[in-house]
């Protein structure tokens, strides 16, 4: 398998650089007219797979949408994943997983391995350590598969640890980075990401990633290519991969409209691949 830093990357130059989420929260099933439940919930996540499906880079449910439905919402969860990866679309599962040991491999296994919920990729948290990462970070260099790491997040309650300093001076997130760009070490291209919100007013040193940064916090959440730029160095510009989900959402439930918001924030982000 192609590592997936590697598939990433022609992916972003083929479609634009643009992360598209599928969030499927009951305030927008209800905008889309739809039932709170799992008919309601498949209708969305269809048109969601119609709508993105071998148009853009990447595409990332977020997990915790579909847990509330039990056996029946990861049901719909695999069928959007397998309906994506069949199409060549890549998948990033926002599953948030951290554990140590035998717990954080089995989470591995589950998003990265070649069960019904695996996936591309998939989003980790590293507050238990870096190296408690270690089972989902060899599954994936074994597997060809993507794991982007939790770095510095946008939410207010994330400062008072991912801000905090270690010893040599370095923040905790800037050891995330570090840490990450260690096992990127030698790649082309590497296929550990960090997550960096977008609407941070300031982020870890990213230039030494040599890896994806996934930057939530696009559209409704205030962030966008100016709040991208003043982030990230220019010389990392074209390893961004921004990621916005309600201000595409919120233009649905028509697919061919979503397909067209989708398309205008590819092009608004164009710039970072030139």
């Amino acid at each position: 398998m192609t590592p997936f830093g590697a598939r990433l990357r022609q992916a972003m130059r083929q479609h634009g650089p643009v992360c598209l989420g599928i969030d499927p929260h009951p305030q927008l099933l209800r905008a889309w007219g739809l039932a709170a439940d799992i008919d309601g919930l498949k209708r969305f996540a269809d048109t969601c797979v119609d709508a993105f499906a071998g148009r853009v880079a990447l595409v990332k449910p977020q997990v915790a949408f579909f847990e509330p439905y039990g056996s029946g919402g990861f049901m719909v969860l695999e069928d959007t994943i397998a309906a994506l990866r069949e199409s060549g679309t890549l998948v990033l599962a926002d599953a948030k997983r951290g554990d140590i040991g035998s717990t954080m491999a089995a989470y591995a296994a589950a998003w990265l391995g070649d069960g019904p919920l695996g996936s591309d990729a998939v989003t980790v948290s590293p507050y238990l350590g870096f190296g408690s990462l270690a089972p989902a970070l060899d599954l994936a260099a074994d597997s060809g598969g993507g794991v982007f790491v939790l770095a510095a997040t946008s939410n207010p309650e994330g400062a008072q640890l991912q801000r905090g300093t270690t010893a040599d001076g370095r923040s905790v997130a800037q050891t995330v980075v570090d840490d990450a760009a260690a096992r990127n070490a030698g790649a082309e291209f590497g296929s550990v990401g960090v997550v960096v919100g977008a609407t941070l007013a300031e982020a870890p040193d990213v230039g030494r990633l040599n890896g994806p940064i996934l930057m939530p916090g696009v559209g409704a959440q205030g962030g966008g290519p100016e709040s991208v730029r003043g982030l990230v160095p220019a010389e990392s510009l074209a390893a961004v991969v921004p990621s916005v989900s309600r201000e595409v959402l919120g233009a649905g439930p028509s697919a061919d409209v979503l397909r067209s918001r989708a398309e205008e924030f590819a092009d608004a982000f164009a710039f970072l691949q030139n």
